[in-house]
């Protein structure tokens, strides 16, 4: 029988980080010890965010990598509960959730309550369109795999109605443009480019899917991949030109419209799918979340022990929060999948014993490198003390790459439940199209 003194720790958002820390405190208590975990989220399943471009190009099914979260919980010693945060009530220790979707079937519902004493916040982010008119009206985000989904159906079916349409397809009508020229923008537009090489090959669209089409990815820093060192910046440039990707550098966005995008310098490229891949910023509904701070990006404020500065029992990690760096607090965490997965370490270390009276110690956040994905290559650096800073791309970065994901599976599922996807996968190839093509 539950205690009903019995503390309780809610984690709000299952993305890479919350879903972590919400499975490791899940085994930690095993729900005894007098703590109960709970995850909130507003899905039924958790895909893993760096795969969202995958998913967005139709070269993986968002169903043969999604892990439930029922399921899930019930696996690794946790609740879980579906629902979208929209208020908090600190007094009472209580966060608000949204009512449930239903169909107009059912009676109206009303909002919900969940009590915790200790809350931690991982939402993730959203791409920042920094007020540029038309993004919201006419882009496409890769924010959830919904979006992803729903961008992959639309540029397929586009695809389709011109291969079986008598007319020819008016200019920018099959064309994708890509602004923001980060990792997840470059490794779409490399995605995007496996798709319509595929599609020909299928020979399922009527069309020539290489020669009629045109992708381009615009950045307004000048060259793509600012946080690489430029070195592997100029061979990725040069790989997607060899695609036949056009990139344009040190051009901003000036507007969007449904007919394409208007760059600063006055060039509109016609694309009907305008993809809006720049920026990261918090969610709205956090900036009223009852008097906690937040800076202009809409991300939680919190001090280096991830504690919100005017709650210390509600925690924020990844990109929803503005962690500092240093003492200084004049630079912060960079929104980026290792600094979540680090934190999402440090809480299941700290948390237990803040539980008991102790201080949560402060965080620091380890660079690793990056690496990023173009389809049957990859570029990135990797950081360490042994070695120092090793740059790297081609084959051995790719493996590094998809080593990341066999990574974040062994995290959730441990060691041979993820060999055992893995040997599913490779298994799996031989029978699934290399592309989906509904």
């Amino acid at each position: 029988m539950k205690q009903a003194s019995a503390k309780r720790i809610v984690v709000v958002g299952g993305g890479s980080g919350g879903l972590k820390l919400a499975t490791r405190l899940g085994h930690r208590f095993r729900r005894k010890d007098g703590v109960e975990v709970t995850l909130v989220d507003d899905t039924l399943t958790h895909v893993w965010k760096p795969l969202l471009h995958e998913i967005a190009a139709g070269t993986l099914d968002i169903h043969e990598d999604e892990c439930n979260y029922l399921a899930h919980a019930r696996r690794h010693h946790f609740r879980f509960v579906w629902g979208k945060m929209q208020g908090l009530d600190r007094k009472h220790r209580r966060i608000k959730l949204a009512p449930l979707r239903q169909d107009d079937r059912d009676e109206p519902q009303s909002a919900r309550e969940l009590a915790y004493d200790v809350l931690v916040i991982s939402v993730g982010g959203i791409s920042d369109d920094f007020g540029v008119p038309g993004v919201a009206e006419h882009c496409y985000r890769l924010d959830s795999a919904p979006e992803a989904e729903r961008f992959r159906q639309r540029l397929l079916e586009a695809y389709l109605r011109a291969g079986q349409s008598d007319r020819t397809p008016e200019p920018g009508e099959l064309d994708v443009a890509i602004v923001g020229g980060g990792a997840t923008g470059v490794e779409l537009a490399a995605e995007l480019d496996k798709m319509r090489h595929e599609l020909k090959e299928y020979g399922a669209v009527g069309i020539d899917a290489v020669a009629d089409t045109k992708l381009t990815v615009i950045e307004r820093a000048p060259r793509l991949l600012p946080g690489l060192p430029e070195d592997l910046a100029e061979s990725t440039e040069s790989e997607l030109a060899e695609r036949g990707i056009a990139v344009m550098t040190g051009e901003a966005v000036s507007e969007v419209t449904r007919l394409g995008v208007q760059t600063a310098g006055g060039e509109m490229i016609p694309a009907r799918f305008t993809v809006w891949a720049a920026g990261v910023r918090g969610h709205p509904f956090l900036a009223d979340l009852d008097g906690l701070e937040t800076n202009k990006r809409d991300q939680l404020m919190v001090r280096r022990s991830l504690q919100t500065t005017l709650d210390d029992n509600i925690f924020a990690m990844g990109d929803c929060a503005a962690c500092p760096l240093d003492d200084s607090g004049q630079l912060f965490v960079p929104p980026r999948a290792q600094a979540a997965d680090q934190q999402a370490k440090f809480l299941t270390r700290g948390l237990p014993g803040y539980l008991k009276g102790q201080a949560v110690p402060n965080y620091v956040y380890r660079d690793r490198g990056s690496l990023v994905s173009l389809d049957d290559t990859a570029v990135g650096t990797i950081m360490g003390a042994l070695l120092g800073n090793v740059t790297f791309e081609g084959w051995t970065a790719l493996v590094s790459y998809r080593w990341l994901y066999r990574s974040h599976q062994r995290a959730l599922h441990g060691s041979f439940r993820a060999l055992m996807l893995w040997i599913s996968d490779l298994l799996g190839r031989r029978t699934r199209p290399r592309l989906k093509l509904h």
